[in-house]
């Protein structure tokens, strides 16, 4: 009888080099030449725009789940907010994400299985080659072939390398330390922690197949993304924070898009 092993991954280079180039770039914020209130202001502002209005609300709970629908120029608009977040191309984030969904938790079929322990599931899933990438053209149909997706999925690096250079121009090397990597890195962790401590801590309202939990902390750093075992429970629900007191920014921008007439067919929870 033989014993089936899983195949060896392959480091992905890419990967590690340029999140080593974002943290390496993030500790110079350390020397005090490079602080200033308003690197750190603007810091701050994009940490909201790329983190909450582009990869929450654009990327995740509009492009990956459908909760709700907007105008094509609105959808536009918050994919490049999440292209500027510097998180890889948008179509295999969102193929990447439904893969996930699809088979949260249950080894090699989820990209970052959070039974394989808080590291892995937090950043040492994206050191290697990810299989899943290979199964993801089944799960983004709808935006494949979509000329601005697949110009955003290709040209990311450049924008961001512009964006770079543009913030140097205006306020010199604070603004691109500040607003630049530290905004990146600390993007990135909060992304992360959705991967990896709301699957480890907090509470569990709902009995899902997956270890999700809902976490307060994560979901003051993520605009609401940290009720995860909520969302698991109910994928596609615009609404994440479901009690009163399970504050949900990313829902309460929802709202107010609905209120403008820019957001439509929204999805919630039957209750």
């Amino acid at each position: 009888m033989t014993i089936a092993t899983e195949p060896k991954l392959e480091l992905n280079w890419t990967h590690i080099i340029s999140l080593a180039v974002v943290h390496i770039g993030a500790l110079c914020a350390l020397f005090p030449s490079n602080f200033n209130w308003a690197a750190v202001s603007l810091a701050i502002i994009l940490h909201w725009v790329t983190g909450g209005l582009g990869i929450t609300l654009g990327w995740h709970r509009l492009v990956s789940h459908r909760s709700f629908q907007t105008p094509k120029w609105v959808e536009y608009f918050l994919v490049f907010c999440g292209v500027l977040s510097g998180q890889g191309g948008v179509i295999h984030w969102v193929g990447l994400h439904r893969v996930h969904h699809q088979h949260s938790d249950q080894g090699a079929l989820d990209p970052h299985d959070s039974r394989r322990g808080f590291w892995w599931s937090h950043i040492g899933w994206m050191f290697y080659h990810c299989p899943a990438l290979d199964t993801i053209d089944r799960c983004t149909k709808d935006i494949a072939d979509d000329p601005v997706y697949k110009f955003f999925q290709n040209y990311f690096l450049p924008i961001q390398i512009a964006f770079g250079l543009l913030l140097l121009l205006i306020g010199g090397l604070p603004f691109v330390v500040w607003a630049i990597f530290v905004r990146l890195a600390l993007v990135y962790h909060c992304t992360w922690f959705v991967n990896s401590a709301t699957h480890k801590f907090g509470y569990r309202t709902y009995e899902t197949t997956d270890s999700s939990t809902n976490c307060w902390w994560v979901a003051l750093v993520t605009y609401g993304e940290g009720w995860h075992n909520n969302h698991h429970a109910f994928q596609y629900s615009a609404r994440h924070g479901l009690k009163w007191w399970e504050i949900d920014l990313t829902w309460m921008t929802i709202q107010l898009l609905q209120t403008l007439g820019l957001a439509t067919k929204v999805k919630l929870v039957q209750k």
